[in-house]
């Protein structure tokens, strides 16, 4: 039979019945219509029913075994058509059959509804989880836009170049994955979190426009959207401005959503928000523009409240147009929501036909107030004004944003069949930790202050330095992160003694870097999509795991491979580790 081509299913058609072909695959299903058997045969491309005149050709075959059938292809019955397959007019009468590989043991769940199974099962058998056309489209996709991206990146000029994976460990904001060294016992590699010192290092050589699609490694807690490895388009240039790097950002995106995603794509050039803007509006860095609730500020109208829990806060509000019969038990909800965020409750107001309010709220309020509140805010009558207070501007904001999202979702505000595309820029490049008592990166450690090395100079608080930084984010995700760097060694220094370092720690974390950087260094900047999110919003994906091939689990474990696992005796002493693992 090896003589004989074998086709892919979804090769054949009517126009080749009569012909004598052999197709290869997995047993997906075998049925008994009345005493005569039916196998469907499955490959990469399309399943195709088959039929014999042999009673017992199909007999003691189990599901999934992969076979080689030969056969002619015959016209199936017209009531019998499948609309759901290319092949569905179509069937194989099998003249012969070899078992490849015989499937020996019980599927852990079926292969079509794979994606209704638990997520660790199908994670630990995901070469089955694979088998599910559902599963394996997303992958012919994430390979198709890997061509295209990188065809777009030689189209715009870019160098691809690979840098290692194995590097020195640096403050970069997350948890290195570290690689102990068997010939330096006691020293460690680290995993990169990016290639941010390399493309900096790239473009001192005078690459100019590198592009790779790089690894990235970070030892955190998985969530929806993060997983502990991943991958981004990284990019760099030379001699550019922040907006020059925007635009080629706009560019990739807009291309690439517009031809994989069936979506509206929002136009370019995309809205530019300031960081300010996005936290006063929005109460996050990552907007939702789909989401037309906006936050405002009522902490003026409001500074001389005799209610209790405003006095002395930064009070944010939302109003809600027409929501007002909404019932009780829809309210309450929002308050139970409220609870669950952290919040001690929420305070709402509802503008009646008569101009007057309804809400526990309004007998705190004097007159002046709800006719400043009414007029400020646009209220119209039926519409809901929510209240967020707290003493901390980081914190209301950040609950206002939080109720923005539960009310635009529990009102089904957002529009699905949407791709809204923004650029969040001007970040601080500061932000305090009040937990440990210090000063902390806002973003990437190396970007470069508005006014460089003056910033330090003529700032009285350091949380007012502004860097060129900038996020692309979509549908309140963020897409890519990026910024012009900071190529003077006396300011880059100083960023990093603000948050704790010394100048001889500094120099010895980032030695490579800051040589360089004497040897005379480009103005550069760059950014870096991410290519597994990238995939998630193309998909519909609520996941990043689904969009990869093998990942770990939600708690960081790989069930199918088996890791982490423990060491032996051998390799722990050649590597000049000792465990010490003390019992809870």
């Amino acid at each position: 039979m090896n003589k004989y081509h074998t086709h892919y299913i979804e090769e054949l058609s009517r126009n080749d019945i009569g012909k004598e072909v052999v197709v290869s695959g997995w047993i997906a299903n075998i049925r008994d219509h009345g005493g005569v058997l039916f196998l469907d045969l499955r490959d990469n491309t399309e399943v195709l029913q088959t039929v014999s005149n042999d009673d017992n050709l199909f007999k003691g075959l189990a599901k999934e075994s992969v076979v080689r059938l030969k056969g002619k292809i015959r016209k199936r019955d017209e009531d019998t058509y499948n609309e759901k397959l290319k092949t569905g007019e179509i069937e194989l009468l099998v003249e012969s059959l070899e078992v490849l590989s015989p499937s020996r043991h019980e599927l852990p769940f079926g292969i079509m509804s794979s994606k209704e199974a638990n997520e660790d099962i199908r994670l630990k058998y995901r070469y089955l989880d694979l088998r599910n056309n559902k599963v394996k489209d997303i992958f012919k996709l994430r390979s198709e836009v890997l061509h295209f991206l990188r065809n777009k990146m030689f189209d715009l000029g870019f160098m691809e170049v690979q840098t290692p994976i194995l590097t020195a460990s640096s403050p970069e904001g997350a948890r290195d994955f570290v690689v102990p060294s068997r010939n330096f016992k006691g020293k460690f590699y680290a995993l990169p979190q990016a290639p941010q010192i390399y493309k900096e290092l790239l473009m001192v050589g005078g690459i100019e426009k590198y592009f790779q699609i790089a690894p990235c490694f970070r030892d955190e807690d998985a969530r929806s959207d993060r997983t502990l490895e991943f991958y981004q388009l990284d990019m760099e240039m030379s001699f550019v401005t922040e907006e020059e790097v925007l635009e080629i950002g706009e560019e990739i995106f807009y291309d690439v959503f517009t031809k994989f995603s069936n979506k509206k794509v929002s136009p370019r050039p995309f809205s530019r928000i300031t960081y300010k803007e996005a936290m006063d509006s929005y109460g996050t860095d990552k907007p939702d523009l789909r989401n037309p609730l906006i936050i405002k500020d009522a902490t003026e109208i409001l500074k001389n409240t005799t209610f209790k829990p405003f006095k002395e806060s930064i009070i944010k509000v939302i109003v809600v147009p027409n929501i007002g019969d909404k019932s009780n038990s829809w309210f309450n909800e929002i308050v139970e929501y409220a609870n669950k965020i952290g919040m001690p409750g929420i305070g709402y107001l509802t503008l009646m036909a008569d101009g007057t309010f309804k809400g526990p709220i309004d007998k705190f309020l004097s007159d002046n107030e709800r006719k400043n509140l009414i007029k400020e805010f646009n209220m119209t009558e039926n519409s809901v004004m929510f209240f967020i207070a707290n003493r901390r501007l980081e914190v209301a904001q950040k609950m206002a944003g939080l109720i923005r999202t539960e009310l635009g979702n529990k009102l089904e505000l957002l529009d699905k069949d949407k791709l809204e595309l923004c650029i969040v820029k001007d970040f601080p490049m500061f932000q305090y930790d009040y937990e440990n008592k210090k000063y902390e990166f806002c973003h990437n450690p190396f970007s470069l202050p508005h006014g460089g090395i003056k910033d330090y100079e003529t700032h009285e608080n350091v949380l007012d330095i502004l860097a060129y930084q900038y996020d692309f984010v979509c549908n309140g995700c963020e897409m890519a992160s990026g910024a012009i760097r900071n190529h003077d060694i006396k300011s880059l220094i100083k960023g990093f003694q603000v948050v704790g370092y010394t100048k001889e720690e500094v120099e010895e974390k980032f030695t490579s870097l800051i040589t360089a950087f004497k040897y005379g260094c480009p103005p550069h900047g760059g950014m870096a999509p991410g290519i597994d999110r990238i995939l998630m919003l193309i998909k519909d994906e609520a996941n990043l795991r689904e969009v990869q091939a093998f990942p770990t689990s939600a708690s960081g474990a790989d069930n199918m491979m088996g890791s982490p696992s423990p060491l032996t005796d051998t390799q722990l002493k050649e590597l000049g580790i000792k465990i010490d693992i003390k019992e809870n």
